[in-house]
């Protein structure tokens, strides 16, 4: 047996884990109309294929019709989940990894105009920050009510063949019970921590009745609000403690923080720029305390941290949930001595932004995350090689060489610039945002083990291209920044990119006018505001930086704040004329009857790119297929079959930026599922 602390196997009660590794309760999003269908199958069975001990399904089932969905939840109060759930478990269980499900009352943590436009529920009428919707002050028959879903709930997840289930308490109706910032109620119920903490042990001990005592029943709950007036840790050791003694539960999953705004939530699950496993420690503090069980999962990216995790004591499973959404297959490549083959988290975020904003959850660079059903994780062979030129080593170029390698074909990169990265190395540039290099830098390590050449300092041409001699090219040459979009004064700004590459140096009074609404824009202005400079940001949208989203929003606002960055919405900066050594900027606005202008020594436009598709052009007559791509073919997960040139030598494709600005994901999905059919 392997003396790794992750290999080593845990008995919770009767049901063995064979190693330390779990991937916790989460909500990737892919349920159809609330059921976790073949998407939902695919995406835990490739974690089970994967080696995880454990993975828990649907963060925050639904056990009631008025704890509507915001983020596409399973529905566990239907009966008609449990085939479905059978069938997961069923197939986890043939790769030896156990299955739970984690069951919730969203409480006031969801919206009325929602589902069935049921009031929304809690235990006060105080509303939730992030989702805004003023609850209903709860009644004694909508406790009970409530109660009866959450037994009704776990006898359908035991019916279904789950190894357990967890209550998923932090941030909504449990603990908006437990804590006295949401709990307004006289008592039974409201008052002193053993009233508020009464419906919590009413739901368990209905919850034990129901499904027996062997069944495997666990808490994830908030052990320290971190919040004025709420539950601080020792209020939260003393439930840890009462939940132990109970005799009621089997595991505690240990949550440090609160979730009722985006800054909260972020300071729980921290992103990319903010510390590693910050609340490791703590949840270590509460095992040492109790002696019992516990589970805790809260950026813990890499193996060397979750291994330290276990062989210290701190917990007793850890999870890696957001790890293995960028790779399934972490438990393997450990067992199998490949844990430089990991392709690392690099806490971007795109996957819990993408579900708050009522998307999908998808990696930022895996692309078969979330697609198992048409994507693979793991490449096959061809059944012939190929020689493939890929111009430009970004992240759509990397990731076709990567993949093209794996299906053992003679690849090469060609590249203008004198280390690969494209507009990743310029995004990683910011010190919060340095891990993204890891994406550049994994595919980098993989071209290298497939014997990948690439070529640096070379600017590709016609000829370059057929002196390879190819049989496929895939031009992923980037953009470079659109700022021509004034009707006058074009040539009096400068670009984000030439803010951020410091080959523009910050001025003094500058506006930042921002239609792209990406990172770039809020990146430029940090880099002005950090240098003393007095920064505006402008856009014409109803809010600023919208591709940014929530979570990823909340270090940037935590940064320009600080350096009182003025912020700015629904104006349009149409012209800019010289006013002597300064710039005077015209600003009108969509909605009409606005003219005005102001002084600025420094304006800044943030419009996305411009393909750079001149290569690719005239190539095109030249390629087989005439540049064309068959849709068909490729959504299907098919070859490319077009032949629109009998006399053309090779097959031609464009990916990423080259084709239009998008974002690192779509480049990286792009590389893939063009490459995968080589």
């Amino acid at each position: 047996m392997s003396g790794d602390p992750l290999l080593q196997p845990y008995q919770l009660k009767h049901l063995t884990l064979k190693n330390r590794i779990i991937v916790t309760s989460h909500e990737p999003a892919y349920p159809e109309d609330g059921m976790p269908k073949e998407q939902y199958r695919a995406y835990h069975v490739e974690r089970a294929r994967g080696g995880v001990a454990l993975t828990m399904t649907a963060g925050s089932a639904a056990v009631s019709r008025d704890s509507p969905p915001v983020f596409n939840n399973v529905l566990a109060y239907k009966d008609e989940v449990v085939p479905w759930l059978r069938d997961l478990v069923d197939a986890c269980h043939e790769h030896g990894t156990a299955v739970m499900i984690q069951l919730t009352h969203l409480g006031r943590r969801t919206r009325w105009d929602k589902g069935d436009w049921l009031p929304v529920l809690a235990p006060s009428h105080e509303r939730e920050a992030a989702h805004r919707a003023f609850p209903k002050k709860m009644e004694d028959w909508d406790i009970a009510r409530v109660i009866k879903d959450f037994a009704d709930a776990a006898e359908r997840m035991k019916a279904a063949g789950m190894d357990g289930i967890e209550l998923e308490a932090y941030g909504h109706l449990i603990d908006q019970f437990n804590s006295p910032l949401t709990n307004t109620m006289d008592a039974p119920y409201g008052g002193a921590l053993d009233n508020r903490a009464r419906f919590m042990f009413e739901v368990l001990r209905a919850i034990r009745d129901r499904v027996g005592q062997e069944f495997i029943v666990g808490i994830r709950y908030t052990a320290d609000e971190k919040l004025g007036g709420g539950n601080a840790k020792d209020e939260g050791l003393q439930i840890s403690k009462r939940l132990k003694d109970s005799g009621l539960i089997d595991f505690l999953n240990v949550i440090r923080g609160h979730i009722d705004t985006d800054a909260g939530l972020t300071d729980v699950i921290p992103i990319q720029g903010m510390a590693n496993s910050p609340h490791l420690d703590f949840a270590g503090e509460i095992r040492a305390a109790t002696q019992f069980p516990t589970f805790h999962a809260a950026k813990i990216p890499d193996v060397a941290t979750a291994r330290h995790a276990i062989a210290t004591g701190k917990v007793d499973m850890v999870g890696m949930t957001r790890a293995h959404m960028t790779d399934p297959h972490i438990v393997r490549k450990i067992m199998e001595k490949r844990e430089d083959e990991i392709r690392p988290c690099v806490g971007a975020n795109y996957c819990l932004d993408r579900i708050y904003q009522g998307g999908a959850a998808y990696c930022i660079h895996n692309a078969a995350t979330g697609r198992e059903l048409t994507m693979p994780h793991t490449i096959p062979k061809a059944s012939t090689r190929r020689k493939v030129v890929i111009v430009g080593a970004g992240p759509a170029g990397l990731e076709a060489a990567r993949v093209a390698g794996e299906r053992g074909h003679d690849v090469v990169v060609l590249e203008a610039a004198g280390q690969a990265g494209g507009q990743i190395r310029l995004t990683a540039q910011s010190p919060r945002r340095h891990e993204m290099i890891s994406i550049i830098d994994w595919r980098l390590a993989q071209c290298d083990r497939l014997g990948v050449k690439i070529r640096y300092n070379l600017w590709a041409d016609t000829d370059t291209i057929l002196a390879e001699q190819p049989d496929v090219v895939i031009v992923a040459t980037g953009g470079l920044p659109h700022t021509d979009v004034l009707s006058s004064g074009n040539d009096l700004v400068v670009s984000s990119w030439d803010i951020i590459a410091g080959d523009v140096k910050p001025g003094m009074n500058a506006l930042v006018y921002d239609d792209a609404g990406d990172h770039a824009g809020l990146q430029a202005a940090e880099v002005i505001a950090a240098s003393g400079a007095k920064v505006e940001i402008m856009t014409p949208d109803r809010a600023f930086a919208p591709e940014v989203m929530a979570m990823n929003l909340v270090p940037y606002m935590r940064s320009l704040q600080k350096l009182d960055t003025t912020f700015t919405v629904t104006f349009r900066l149409e012209e800019v004329r010289k006013d002597g050594n300064q710039l005077l900027a015209v600003i009108g606005s969509d909605y009409g009857g606005v003219r005005k202008e102001r002084t600025f020594d420094q304006i800044v436009v943030n419009h996305g790119t411009i393909p750079l598709d001149e290569l690719y052009f005239e190539l095109k007559p030249m390629s087989r297929n005439l540049g064309a791509v068959s849709h068909g073919d490729l959504v299907a997960g098919r070859p490319q079959s077009r032949v629109d040139n009998p006399d053309g030598t090779f097959q031609l494709f464009r990916i990423g930026d080259a084709v239009a600005a998008r974002n690192t994901h779509a480049a990286i999905y792009d590389g893939l599922r063009i490459a995968k059919d080589i």
